[in-house]
């Protein structure tokens, strides 16, 4: 497999309207990079629907883009939008992606089973959403990290060996 090809987008208002520095997107650049994966666009954007969904079509229309990485969103609060967001541009649900990373997670913070993330594929771009912590972020990505390499070789058309 080559490298793997991402787009980091940190939904928040507070960091959109410069409330609070984005730490969460920076943690997930370090560890994309670390990781031997080349990030190519990283936006802040604020919780506004209709923005979410627009910027996930437009990352995953950019062809060198395999992996979408959302940050924030993704609880209860009434402008927590980024679930819905992403179903409402998904073509397929990939659901073992976060209720992993949603098992895993609770063994170390119980209240992230309230955790509303959800993973899918635009066309052939992994999309997968992430806590709006930078710990949480980061964690989150590394307990599902060894399967994106396969995920990207099947939505790029490449079988699997075996």
């Amino acid at each position: 497999m080559s490298e793997i090809s991402v787009g980091i987008i940190t939904i928040s208002d507070r960091a959109f309207n410069m409330e609070r520095e984005d730490e969460s997107g920076p943690a997930l650049v370090n560890l994309c990079q670390n990781l031997g994966w080349t990030v190519v666009k990283s936006r802040i954007i604020n919780d506004d629907f209709e923005l979410i969904k627009s910027t996930l079509i437009d990352l995953s229309q950019e062809s060198s883009i395999d992996l979408i990485l959302t940050t924030g969103g993704t609880g209860l609060s009434p402008r927590d939008n980024t679930p819905e967001a992403t179903l409402a541009v998904i073509n397929k649900l990939v659901p073992g992606i976060s209720e992993f990373i949603r098992r895993e997670s609770y063994a170390k913070n119980h209240n992230a089973i309230i955790s509303r993330a959800v993973s899918g594929v635009i066309n052939t771009t992994l999309v997968i959403n992430l806590p709006g912590s930078p710990h949480g972020a980061v964690e989150s990505l590394q307990f599902v990290q060894q399967i994106i390499p396969h995920a990207v070789e099947l939505l790029q058309g490449h079988q699997p060996h075996g």
